[in-house]
């Protein structure tokens, strides 16, 4: 695909590459990242990043080749993440909880000719380069190096460091694949610009800065990740990084290394508060909470203050295609000034973003009025990898269409109503299953919920809720049921319901995985997109 390198638009453009070259400039000597018992001062990662980008140079890349990475999060992992926009290539994370053949469609794909894995994920490989043309492969582990590998640490070790190869603005950074929550996977097309942009805007909105600790223990395959790691390294803080989300290693984490700041969804925090050692840790240094990827029940708020007592929370909303947030909700909001009637929003555009309410006909409507969310502004991605069709029709009429039903009211604020697809339509009524899902988390003993329209034979779809009860719960459907009516309208609520006793499944990106929940119901139908 044809990529103009910045050096044909002159050297003034955005680079990924500044951000750590600040970095190092300003606070060379202060750590930088701390992985278990690694830890890099600002010196020491940019130097392993210009020796990774001189060692993919010798490894064949070329301006604008693709390298992906299979792998928990580790320090290597954030050197990935700039040495191969330093070596001019496009960095294209993979996601560890796919199947083979849906991994190696992603690598066709996108082209990928040399894929970094870690150990856990090394016995996936013989099947992988059967299937995908991988060229070289190159394994990120502390170990033996098997035959057919090129050892992660000894190539760098021998690498010549490489100067930035200059390329920035809307030259591709990286691609990131879809967690296929909307459908197939699709490889959004993420520039420079759109990456440096973004950072900086989310640092301001949760207000990082060189003094702060954050905390990654999402999967960095996930924007989610990326959109908290690259802020914070952005600003020069440190990054403290878990290889994932584990309850018990996220409360030491916080105590061990005086985070302040970090990002997650709601059902992480049910499970780090639920965790036996939540009362034991000391989480008095956070400061920034940002919550985002699922409404956060108010009875979860509430109890993370009492073990929080001096952190703020800020409700975000973004996705892939703009880099990651676009709306922040500021912390007094959600707190001390819930009687304005903003806690349930995901806040106002970030400064530089446009966002409006448009109907079907792509008319803007006014405040108060449901309509779909678009965006513009220079997070928006460049494009959907190979996909002119598909990318035609998200970029329209100057805007970026989320395909999130919401409505904005006279101050800006935006309100999440329901994905597009998840809006269960039964008896030609439309049902909102955040509505529905925000009834039955005011049901004390409700851990987790989902709510999805499955098949009916004469209401088109019925509202159907899995619930999953919290420790010691004991939950009834007549009990939910009468909840629920005292709550919201009859049609509103669930025809039936399910009741378990253990964890929903999950996305990539932590959320509760609908389209897994739905397939049982729908599957052979193909009337329902899940």
């Amino acid at each position: 695909m044809p990529d103009t390198p910045v050096s044909a638009r002159g050297g003034d453009a955005l680079r990924l590459s500044q951000a750590l070259e600040r970095a190092a400039r300003l606070r060379g000597r202060e750590e930088a990242v701390v992985d278990g018992e690694r830890r890099f001062t600002w010196a020491e990662f940019k130097a392993r990043v210009e020796r990774l980008a001189g060692a993919l140079r010798g490894l064949g890349l070329e301006p604008g080749g693709r390298v992906a990475m299979l792998a928990h999060n580790s320090h290597r992992y954030l050197e990935f993440y700039f040495g191969v926009p330093w070596a001019g290539g496009v960095f294209t994370p993979l996601n560890t909880r796919l199947a083979v053949p849906e991994l190696a469609a992603i690598l066709r794909d996108c082209g990928a000719e040399i894929l970094i894995v870690d150990e856990a994920h090394a016995p996936l490989v013989p099947e992988l380069a059967r299937l995908a043309p991988l060229r070289r492969l190159v394994l990120g582990a502390d170990g033996p190096v098997p035959d057919g590998f090129v050892g992660y640490e000894a190539m760098l070790a021998a690498a010549v460091p490489l100067a930035d190869a200059g390329r920035g603005g809307d030259d591709i950074a990286a691609l990131f694949y879809t967690s296929g929550s909307t459908g197939a996977p699709k490889g959004v097309m993420h520039t420079h610009a759109n990456i440096m942009y973004c950072a900086v805007m989310c640092a301001a909105a949760v207000k990082l800065d060189e003094e702060a600790t954050s905390l990654i223990c999402g999967p960095l395959f996930h924007v989610g990740a990326a959109g908290a790691c690259i802020p914070a390294m952005v600003t020069a803080a440190r990054v403290v990084l878990l290889p994932r989300f584990e309850p018990a290693e996220v409360l030491r984490a916080i105590d061990e290394h005086r985070v302040t700041a970090m990002n997650l969804v709601p059902t992480m925090l049910r499970m780090m508060l639920d965790h036996p050692t939540a009362g034991e840790r000391d989480l008095s240094s956070l400061r920034m909470l940002a919550y985002g990827a699922a409404p956060m029940p108010e009875p979860l708020l509430n109890e993370a203050l009492q073990l929080m007592p001096d952190a703020q929370f800020v409700h975000a909303y973004g996705m892939t295609e703009l880099t990651a947030s676009c709306t922040a909700l500021p912390p007094r909001y959600i707190t001390s000034h819930r009687h304005l009637g903003k806690a349930k929003s995901v806040g106002r555009a970030l400064l530089g973003l446009d966002l409006a309410i448009v109907d079907p006909e792509d008319n803007i409507l006014g405040p108060g009025e449901t309509g779909e969310i678009v965006a513009r502004g220079p997070t928006v991605m460049k494009g959907y990898w190979g996909r002119p069709d598909l990318t035609a029709q998200t970029l329209r009429n100057g805007w970026l269409h989320t395909g999130d039903l919401g409505y904005m009211d006279e101050d800006g604020f935006v309100f999440l109503v329901d994905r597009l697809k998840d809006m269960i339509i039964t008896g030609g009524e439309n049902v909102y299953s955040t509505e529905v899902e925000e009834a039955l988390y005011a049901l004390p003993g409700v851990a987790q919920c989902a709510v999805i329209g499955i098949p009916h034979p004469k209401w088109g779809e019925s509202v159907h809720a899995i619930v999953v009860a919290g420790p010691g719960a004991e939950l009834t459907e007549a009990a939910i049921m009468a909840h629920c009516r005292g709550r919201i309208a009859g049609y509103k609520c669930p025809r039936s319901i399910e009741i378990r006793d253990t964890a929903l499944p999950l996305s990539g990106a932590n959320k509760i995985d609908k389209p897994a929940l739905r397939t049982p119901f729908w599957a052979g139908r193909g009337s329902r997109l899940v």
